[in-house]
């Protein structure tokens, strides 16, 4: 028998960039919630259909936000790092996602 789960397209995996794993956001994923660095131009929607689609989970909320990049100093040289956007995805109660494993 085939499998009859179709595979995520890849403009999923361009939405999600990696997951996040700082101890902040591992004290988040006692709330039901992942921390993920997305495209910078990725919306609310796009960021949903794509942790539903690569990860098999129901979504019930995204929060988005962009950390602007610190400004540092490098053999004397100023320099600005690159601004991030990371999204804060609250799933639906009994799913879970293991940010260790790999993806599908």
């Amino acid at each position: 028998m085939a499998d009859t789960k179709a595979a995520p397209a890849l403009s999923h995996y361009d939405v999600i960039r990696a997951p996040i794993i700082t101890e902040k956001s591992t004290m988040v994923s006692e709330h039901n919630q992942v921390a993920f660095q997305v495209a910078k131009n990725a919306t609310k929607p796009q960021i949903k259909a794509a942790v539903e689609a690569l990860f098999d989970v129901k979504v019930t909320g995204v929060n988005t936000l962009i950390a602007k990049g610190k400004t540092k100093r490098w053999k004397g040289r100023p320099y600005t790092r690159t601004d991030v956007k990371k999204a804060i995805v609250t799933l639906a109660e009994g799913d879970m996602i293991d940010v260790t494993s790999g993806v599908n």
